[in-house]
């Protein structure tokens, strides 16, 4: 059981129909800094081409979101030094999927561990610009063309 399909936000994002922070980008995938940071340095990672659950990458695709996720983790831990990083993803509606867009969070981890799991506030597109712009530095090239 999965989110609603249409209108699919972040096809809308990656489109540039509507503003978000785009970090990183290449043909296969793309880094979002999202709105609603649960800590310092919170990234999506997700397939540049529309895909549902992680069931659907093709094995090049499972490539590059892995080595995305690894390109993340060391952003986050290159600007903000967090004590440790949490990664996940969430398939379907009972798991807390949200987007019918498959996406990884990455995310530092807050002091004494774990990420904010409640409501956050939701960021303008400013303040999330403002942490790629510390994210940006530590952020490996290789692949990508920054977005």
């Amino acid at each position: 059981m999965l989110p609603p399909s249409s209108p699919c936000s972040f096809c809308e994002y990656l489109a540039g129909e509507k503003p978000y922070t785009i970090l990183d980008r290449n043909d296969a995938t793309a880094l979002l800094v999202t709105y609603e940071q649960r800590s310092r340095g919170h990234l999506l990672v997700i397939p540049v081409q529309h895909r549902e659950t992680i069931l659907e990458l093709d094995r090049d695709e499972q490539a590059a979101v892995m080595s995305d996720i690894v390109g993340a983790t060391a952003a986050i831990v290159g600007a903000f030094d967090p004590e440790g990083v949490a990664v996940w993803q969430n398939n379907g509606i009972p798991a807390h999927q949200s987007v019918r867009h498959l996406h990884f969070h990455v995310a530092g981890t807050l002091k004494g561990g774990g990420t904010e799991w409640g409501d956050v506030p939701k960021l303008p597109v400013g303040q999330t610009d403002a942490i790629a712009e510390q994210l940006r530095p530590h952020l490996s090239r290789t692949g990508h063309s920054t977005g």
